[in-house]
């Protein structure tokens, strides 16, 4: 966590409410696919200090990406100061970014203050998916491939000439007895 205060009440209830949507199991499951994708030595363990902890600095999410797809993060940062690693974590997001849902995204924060782990689980589960794009092993179910559609002309107008039952029907019935605006005559 950074340097912020403690935080209490109301605001305290939501992060407790945020923290507890996080998965150990989970998370091991994606630090083990990020082991065999990236070929890096790390700590497999789900508890959220480790998993905050080995991804802070934003380098081996880089490497992943770079390991999914080579060349993906150009330059991964070195320096230990905190725009530095949070550029690191950038890098990685904006190659995400191409890859994954918007809504699937995390912020930068979410990682590098320990805001919200799950947010990170989320993303980095969606990359998971994906990985039989890159040629790698995945992690989770199997993304579905769309079914494309050929319909001709006579097909598409083949509907036109149909009322569906949910248009209804009036029955005959006709607008002759409203009276909009008018007033009414005894």
């Amino acid at each position: 966590m950074a340097d912020r205060a403690t935080k209490s009440g109301i605001a305290l209830e939501a992060q407790q409410k945020i923290h507890s949507k996080y998965d150990e199991q989970l998370a091991a499951q994606l630090l083990t696919w990020i082991q065999t994708v990236s070929g890096l030595d790390i700590d497999t363990s789900g508890n959220v200090d480790n998993f905050l902890g080995l991804l802070k600095d934003g380098k081996v999410l880089c490497q992943l990406a770079n390991a999914l797809q080579a060349g993906s993060v150009k330059k991964v940062n070195e320096s230990k100061m905190a725009f530095k690693l949070m550029e690191n974590i950038s890098f990685f997001l904006a190659f995400a970014q191409q890859h994954v849902d918007k809504s699937e995204l995390f912020q930068t924060v979410d990682l590098f203050e320990g805001q919200d782990p799950n947010a990170v689980l989320i993303c980095l589960s969606a990359l998971a998916r994906k990985a039989s794009k890159f040629g790698k092993p995945t992690l989770g179910p199997k993304e579905a491939q769309g079914e494309k559609r050929a319909w001709t002309n006579e097909q598409l107008r083949a509907g036109d000439a149909i009322i569906g039952l949910q248009m209804g029907s009036n029955k005959g019935a006709n607008a002759s007895g409203i009276n909009m605006g008018n007033s009414r005559h005894m």
